[in-house]
C-alpha cells in the first residue's frame, strides 16, 4: 500500500550534504602510544594478544601487527 502525505513536499538527502563532506579527524592518541610500542587488544578475534603499534591511519584506525611469525596476529586495522 502507498500512503500519501499531505502538505509541502520536501527533498531530503540521506543526512549528508552534497556541498562538502566532513573529513574524518583522527582521534588523538595518548603520548605513550608511539610507533613500536606494545599494545594489548581488548576485543575481537585476537583479544588478549600483545601486538606492536605501527602507525595511525588517516581514518583514525591504528595499524598493528603481531608480528605474524611470533604470535599469529597479521597486519590489522583496529579501533
Amino acid at each position: 500500500q502507498v500512503f500519501k502525505t499531505f502538505g509541502k513536499k520536501s527533498k531530503r538527502s540521506s543526512g549528508v550534504k552534497s556541498e562538502g563532506k566532513r573529513k574524518a579527524v583522527p582521534t588523538k592518541l595518548k603520548k605513550a602510544i608511539v610507533p613500536g610500542s606494545i599494545l594489548i587488544l581488548l576485543a575481537g578475534r585476537f583479544r588478549g594478544r600483545r601486538v606492536v603499534f605501527l602507525k595511525q591511519l588517516d581514518s583514525g584506525l591504528l595499524l598493528i601487527t603481531g608480528p605474524y611469525a611470533v604470535n599469529g596476529v597479521p597486519l590489522r586495522r583496529v579501533n
